[in-house]
């Protein structure tokens, strides 16, 4: 069960990386990052993580693409975790500081398939920006 709830968080990020067509190494290394760091990845070995990267890969371009994907990770997690599930998709979209139609489309549709509210989702928003923020030159 832990795996399967490892495998649907990781797929999500990686979804929120990929979905503006772009996988930028900025990214890749967030994601590294949250799982080494996050306690809702305690016990994931990580030497598993290529394997389910390449896992969602194949599904997204398998026959139900991004809706199969979405639902299967959205059932796999337990509705404690909706809101850490967008949180970890934000912090991989803000990491570049802007975000493309295509990765706010894929947040909303995240959001509204974890049937979060949109207070929870702004606060997780606001504060994925402030974090990643730099000092202006």
């Amino acid at each position: 069960m832990t795996a399967q709830i490892h495998d649907a968080l990781i797929d999500l990020m990686i979804v929120a990386a990929s979905s503006d067509s772009v996988m930028t190494e900025r990214e890749l290394v967030r994601i590294k990052a949250l799982i080494d760091r996050l306690p809702v990845f305690q016990g994931f070995d990580g030497d598993r993580l290529g394997d389910v990267a390449n896992d969602c890969a194949d599904r997204l371009n398998g026959d139900h693409g991004l809706d199969g994907v979405l639902d299967a990770a959205i059932a796999a997690l337990p509705e404690k975790l909706h809101d850490t599930a967008y949180a970890l998709a934000v912090e991989v979209t803000a990491v570049d500081l802007r975000l493309e139609q295509e990765e706010l489309r894929f947040l909303e549709m995240l959001r509204d398939g974890l049937s979060l509210d949109r207070l929870t989702t702004a606060a997780i928003e606001v504060a994925a920006r402030a974090r990643h923020r730099r000092i202006p030159t």
